[in-house]
């Protein structure tokens, strides 16, 4: 396995971790993880109870419980196991993978990629939730907490050459022969049936045991998830208006939540929901808020949203709540701040939250006003990982101040009038909070007031120090040559 394990970072015991670009010799492992997360990201359809019960094909599946873990390829080479998650986490040496190897040398494996749900077995014996998982995984405060990760597989990948992914039933019948003596190291639960069946295991798992969904799987028809839908009140901060014969009608609204009382973070736009009656009537009423902004946000039409003073807020649905993408990436969404003396809508930044799948309106509920503790970041966090810095204090969204490293301006005369170039080279201080930022940012200003075009400009970023400063030596070289004259 192309693993510098020597390098990867002790959390507790014997328990590591590393990232796929420090510490993986060979990136087709991350690659791997990442299209088979993309694949089954693909060929799954979420859905509720309601609309499975009426949408789902009459065939027979694979019904495995939906376990609230983190998704996960576990790799076995001639006895080495590690972990590997779409943002290039590595894991290796606690208890769980020790048992993998075990498992996989006795069944006479030499090489493996298996996908499943790390997660935490929890004590009282209740619904592990992704936030024990998180807490467990990347900061373990006891061993405990180490010995407590789990792996669920639901999928084989390959097995000595053999991809099984496609033939589900075939792989969850090898799982269950390698892994079924596992503690730490198991198949997810699995019944075959038919729709019906379905249905049956979802009112056990869900309705009376309170798991977070059930997964369908057929080698046929594809893969279904089934969850119940989720209640979140968001603030209502903009609107769009229908067109055509949907003119004085409501478009859809644009749902942030509070950060605090003057910072809103924008989460979603729900267009669904509404009654002809609904949209017609919260129109007159949400056009009696509008507000100046200078951010702009647009809606699926490409129509901009008209922005409204906080205050109002919104209950929706929706079927699931998603933290990273398919590459295992933060999902950034926009924090905007409310200028209370200019009546205005002012963009801040980006920063992770999430974002919500099949949105729903439910109702306007007047008992709830613009603010953290009715409308803020918790509630989602209840149901996803939402990234720390998300929680962050008002102090937080502030970037830190670029950095001037280098400077160069020369002039010279031609035909009485006085051109001038400057170089610039500064350190932004911001690629560390936002990936919006490179590290460096290299500036050509050129001044000719005899072109047509009198001022132009040229820039190049990079995440390198030292290739930033070879380029700002070649700009030197290349554009003050022949009569320019430095100025100090």
């Amino acid at each position: 396995m192309p693993l510098l394990r020597s390098e990867l970072e002790t959390k507790l015991g014997d328990y590591k971790v590393g990232t796929a670009t420090k510490h993986l010799a060979d990136s087709a492992m991350l690659q791997a993880t990442r299209l088979r997360r993309r694949q089954l990201s693909r060929m799954t359809t979420a859905l509720d109870l309601p609309t499975a019960q009426k949408r789902l094909p009459e065939t027979d599946y694979a019904i495995s419980l939906k376990v609230d873990g983190e998704y996960t390829c576990l790799f076995y080479d001639n006895g080495e196991v590690i972990t590997l998650n779409p943002g290039g986490t590595i894991r290796a040496d606690a208890p769980f993978h020790v048992e993998a190897a075990k498992l996989l040398g006795d069944a006479g494996i030499k090489k493996a990629m298996i996908g499943g749900e790390l997660h935490a077995k929890r004590e009282d014996g209740k619904r592990s939730r992704v936030h024990d998982v998180v807490g467990a995984a990347r900061a373990p405060k006891t061993q405990e907490q180490v010995d407590s990760l789990c792996f669920a597989v639901f999928n084989i990948y390959d097995l000595d050459g053999n991809d099984l992914s496609m033939h589900y039933e075939n792989a969850i019948a090898k799982a269950q022969e390698i892994f079924g003596e596992g503690e730490r190291v198991f198949p997810v639960e699995t019944h075959i049936g038919d729709k019906g069946e379905a249905i049956k295991w979802f009112n056990n798992w869900v309705n009376e045991q309170g798991a977070e969904g059930i997964v369908l799987r057929s080698d046929s028809t594809g893969v279904y998830k089934i969850k119940p839908r989720h209640s979140l009140d968001l603030a209502i901060i903009g609107y769009s208006e229908g067109v055509d014969d949907r003119s004085g009608m409501l478009h859809s609204m644009l749902l942030a939540v509070s950060r605090d009382d003057n910072h809103a973070q924008i989460v979603a736009r729900v267009g669904g929901g509404f009654s002809d009656a609904e949209r017609v009537s919260l129109l007159k009423t949400l056009n009696k808020h509008d507000v100046s902004s200078d951010y702009a946000e647009v809606n699926s039409d490409r129509i901009a949203y008209r922005m409204i003073e906080p205050g109002l807020v919104a209950e929706i649905s929706c079927l699931d709540v998603i933290s990273t993408t398919s590459h295992g990436s933060a999902i950034d969404k926009m924090v905007i701040e409310w200028q209370k003396d200019k009546q205005n809508w002012q963009g801040v930044r980006r920063l992770p939250l999430c974002s919500i799948i099949s949105p729903q309106f439910v109702r306007i509920r007047d008992d709830k006003t613009f603010s953290p503790d009715d409308c803020g970041i918790p509630q989602l966090a209840d149901i996803v990982n939402i990234p720390e810095v998300a929680h962050g204090n008002h102090d937080s969204l502030s970037l830190p101040g670029s950095e001037i490293i280098e400077r160069s301006v020369a002039t010279k005369i031609l035909k009485e009038a006085t051109m001038v170039r400057k170089v610039m080279l500064w350190k932004t201080n911001k690629d560390d909070a936002s990936r919006e930022f490179p590290a460096y940012v290299l500036h050509l200003t050129d001044y000719s007031p005899n072109r047509k075009e009198p001022l132009k400009h040229e820039i190049c970023v990079s995440d390198s120090e030292t290739q930033i400063r070879e380029l700002f030596t070649a700009w030197e070289k290349q554009y003050f040559v022949r009569g320019w004259k430095p100025v100090e």
